[in-house]
């Protein structure tokens, strides 16, 4: 029997109007950061903003999730391809795990290519730091394109 894990998705609030086709495909198709579901039954639990910078909503949304049953909250990979990735993401992680005691995975679709493209003209991610982050949202060429 498969085990059922709850998950929450906080967006980019540049992105409040994404219907988050990527995110629910790559949850179904566990691809992306949820392929460490792959031998588990998600369920979207919660969805919200992060509220705009600094992330107000950051201090509340976990909160209401995880009273909603949420086990880990997925960043959107909205906040590390926009222009300029969140430079908050680290912050908020570590608040949320400390404060709500909730894991938090930072993506959720793989990053598609012609952005992986452009940040790396652009050198966004030229740091031990952002390459930890970006790795697990970060596949093969092959579905990078799939994702574009």
């Amino acid at each position: 029997m498969k085990s059922k894990i709850k998950i929450g998705i906080i967006i980019c609030d540049r992105y409040k109007s994404c219907a988050g086709g990527k995110c629910l495909r790559s949850m179904r198709e566990k691809t992306g950061t949820f392929e460490i579901y792959k031998y588990c039954d998600l369920e979207l639990a919660g969805y919200a903003t992060c509220g705009g910078c600094p992330g107000g909503n950051i201090e509340y949304a976990p909160e209401e999730m995880k009273q909603n049953g949420v086990q880990i909250i997925h960043f959107a990979t909205g906040m590390l391809v926009g222009y300029p990735p969140c430079p908050w993401i680290d912050y908020f992680k570590r608040f949320i795990e400390t404060n709500y005691e909730l894991g938090v995975v930072i993506g959720t679709h793989p990053i598609p290519e012609k952005y992986y493209q452009a940040h790396l003209k652009l050198n966004t991610w030229n740091t031990p730091e952002w390459g930890k982050i970006i790795e697990p949202a970060l596949p093969s060429r092959e579905i990078r394109l799939s994702y574009n």
